[in-house]
């Protein structure tokens, strides 16, 4: 799969219920990820930071849900050691119980040359439209920076709204760049009040619209 394509749908049971996975987004943004197994070291650690960022997705609109190739009754049993050793308690992010892999391949979280069977840190974020915005993998032995991925999605839902992209290291708050498609400075003005700093003509940093 590639940016911009549509999210494969799918139905599957989780440890909140069964899912129609198009229908579960609903009107939100969706991150799904995968994580290779329960009861491992790292997923642990993973799964316990996901649930307490809750909150911070779903400022953003932003819904969240987990998967690997193991059974709900297995994530349902590991859910008590997550919220043992992560200091969580009451665990409400779903996981979806994927125990043929099927799930797995249609995403493509699986990749031979790590693994035959289980999946890699594989993230997708969907759009409300259901459609793959961006996708990353991680390896089995390094657990992701949930605070990139807010960092992606702040971004996403600023560029969506502006005609604006956003620099490298770029932070909610933080100036934006002004497109270069942008060249009439009568729109530039009116889009961007605050005005703007020249750097060279395809390079122009603005503050951030939104604040």
């Amino acid at each position: 799969m590639q940016l911009g394509d549509t999210a494969p749908d799918f139905i599957a049971d989780t440890t909140v219920g069964p899912i129609s996975f198009h229908e579960w987004i609903g009107h939100y943004w969706c991150l799904l990820f995968s994580h290779p197994k329960d009861f491992t070291p790292v997923c642990t650690t993973e799964l316990g930071r996901a649930d307490k960022l809750q909150d911070e997705f779903g400022k953003r609109g932003v819904k969240m849900i987990a998967l690997s190739v193991d059974s709900v009754d297995t994530h349902k049993r590991w859910i008590r050691d997550i919220e043992e050793t992560q200091n969580t308690s009451n665990f409400s992010l779903p996981i979806i119980g994927d125990e043929k892999g099927e799930i797995a391949r249609l995403y493509g979280m699986i990749h031979p040359k790590a693994s035959d069977t289980n999946t890699v840190r594989a993230v997708f974020l969907i759009h409300p439209e259901k459609i793959i915005r961006m996708m990353m993998s991680y390896p089995a032995s390094t657990g992701r920076n949930f605070d990139e991925i807010i960092r992606v999605i702040d971004a996403l839902q600023l560029t969506d709204t502006h005609k604006a992209a956003t620099p490298a290291d770029w932070r909610e708050g933080d100036e934006c760049i002004i497109l270069p498609s942008i060249t009439n400075e009568v729109e530039i003005e009116a889009l961007f009040p605050k005005g703007y700093r020249e750097l060279k003509p395809y390079l122009r940093m603005t503050p951030d619209p939104r604040k």
